[in-house]
């Protein structure tokens, strides 16, 4: 069931239900490199923070194994993994500006084996479903739940929570289709402001008189809220990509209460400009990477795979594949790119024989692939969440120069990244959400060498903001390609662990295999 304008006016209580696949099959195998800017040893030893207690008050857990992988399309669920599905309600505004409260939506994720321990809190933000991370997580097997629970959190409209249905219909497919196949597709920059003017006014129209309330601090309370529902004291966090925006913001607002902070691929804390800048560029080294493993299985996108795909992207623009446009094309292929694997040689294969096939005039698969992808990573209350957390938008003007630089510079995703950043110009921009000022806690950071969901330039800024806040921290690069790294590395998973059991971090600069 959707939000609808008539259930928003009937009450402010929303309803949320409960609902990707895995590490790398390389060894893992850490190496530790020269520690960069570790914290001088003192005399005296900080005390460790405290630990994670198991909820005394808990959700009201049903089974959701089968219904949520095949909702997912992640294939049958491995012998021994449980999924369960709860919802709690949460206040709409903590600060009492609004008034209601809504049903927030949680998976939980474990194996038949996991010792009943205190579980760790997961938030992928808007990059996809919290809940459809997880998911994939488990499904392609994870060392993490062998350990502990793992509870994902959506954020609101997003995933398990009720979606919201604020887009009219023409709106929602021309922001998917960066407007090429408009009225203006002559003029993409013009047709996606226009886009983004309309649906800005029915979306914040609809929500009112809670539109202000699905940025990355509502998102925070919302954990929070679940913490007072475990009646706990302490909660052991993990925010990937976006998700890292609410994990800091969590550690702003409630940092006392944070035992463990793991932040996997944490997004840039930049402009809209620059964090794109970031993602392209790792989303280019993501298509690198599948194009080598595509050369070395001998794939059917033949001896040049990164020219077949640019072939295509190019026709598809020129409306060469029939309803499927350039920017839709992407989206399928990124989201693909960043998905976790069990089996590599044969996600690599799929992708290539769906592409290939579409050059071949046969669209079905590619069709159901960019189809996941856009339910994934496009829907309404992603427009909504993504826009509230966007900072400094482009202008119209900007937007068009960067056609041309980032096509030149990126010439798979850069011509439709600078359109797409139209999306949110509507949309009233908000201050910055502060970060966390001080921080006695030491955090773990994992990045990613080839991320095509937000890149790698993440790291640098999220550190910097640890460092300020007084937060010893620690940095394991991945040197695989997808997104989030804990998803893929058995070794970064291995890190988490070590870092879970008693908070002492790896030495900073340790590398993981791809």
């Amino acid at each position: 069931m959707r939000w609808t304008r008539a259930a928003v006016a009937a009450a402010l209580t929303i309803t949320i239900a409960g609902c990707g696949a895995g590490p790398s099959d390389r060894p893992g195998v850490a190496v530790e490199r020269p520690a960069v800017g570790d914290v001088a040893p003192t005399s005296v030893a900080p005390p460790p923070p405290p630990t994670a207690e198991l909820p005394k008050s808990d959700l009201s857990w049903r089974d959701c194994t089968a219904a949520t992988v095949d909702q997912l399309g992640l294939g049958p669920a491995p012998a021994g993994l449980i999924l369960e599905c709860a919802e709690y309600s949460t206040p709409i505004d903590y600060e009492g500006a609004v008034l209601g409260s809504f049903r927030a939506g949680a998976l939980r994720a474990r194996l038949d084996r996991t010792p009943n321990v205190a579980p760790v809190v997961l938030t992928s933000g808007t990059d996809r479903s919290s809940t459809a991370t997880l998911a994939g997580m488990a499904v392609g097997g994870s060392a993490l739940l062998a350990e502990r629970p793992v509870v994902a959190v959506d954020r609101r409209g997003l995933g398990t929570s009720q979606a919201i249905d604020c887009l009219p219909t023409l709106v929602r497919r021309g922001l998917a289709d960066n407007g090429q196949f408009g009225p203006e597709a002559d003029a993409p920059i013009e047709a996606m402001t226009g886009y983004s003017q309309d649906g800005t006014i029915a979306c914040r129209d609809f929500l009112q008189p809670y539109e202000g309330t699905f940025d990355a601090p509502h998102a925070a309370d919302d954990i929070e809220q679940l913490r007072k529902q475990w009646q706990v004291q302490h909660i052991d966090l993990i925010g990937s990509g976006n998700g890292a925006r609410v994990a800091l913001s969590y550690a702003r607002r409630f940092g006392d209460h944070l035992s463990r902070l793991i932040l996997d691929s944490p997004e840039p804390i930049a402009d809209a400009v620059t964090r794109e800048d970031q993602r392209l560029q790792g989303a280019e080294a993501a298509l690198s990477a599948f194009a080598q493993r595509c050369v070395g299985l001998g794939c059917s996108l033949g001896p040049d795979p990164r020219a077949a795909i640019t072939a295509l992207v190019t026709r598809a623009g020129e409306g060469g594949l029939g309803d499927i446009s350039a920017n839709a094309l992407l989206t399928g292929i990124t989201g693909f790119l960043g998905a976790p694997r069990a089996d590599q040689s044969a996600r690599v294969a799929e992708l290539a024989d769906a592409l290939s096939a579409a050059g071949r005039g046969d669209r079905a698969a590619l069709n159901t692939l960019i189809q996941r992808e856009t339910a994934a990573t496009a829907s309404d209350g992603q427009f909504v969440n993504r826009c509230t957390d966007t900072q400094q938008p482009p202008t119209p003007v900007k937007a068009q120069e960067l056609t041309t630089t980032w096509g030149q510079k990126y010439p798979v995703f850069g011509r439709s990244a600078a359109i797409a950043l139209m999306e949110c110009a509507a949309w009233p921009v908000a201050s910055a959400p502060p970060l966390p000022e001080k921080l006695n806690l030491p955090v773990l950071v994992l990045s990613g060498v080839a991320d095509p969901v937000v890149g790698n330039g993440g790291t640098s800024s999220v550190t910097g903001a640890l460092g300020a806040a007084g937060a010893t921290h620690a940095t394991v690069a991945w040197q695989g390609w997808g997104h989030p790294v804990l998803t893929h590395s058995a070794c970064a998973q291995r890190a988490v662990l070590g870092y879970l059991k008693d908070a002492k971090l790896p030495g900073d600069g340790t590398a993981c295999p791809a």
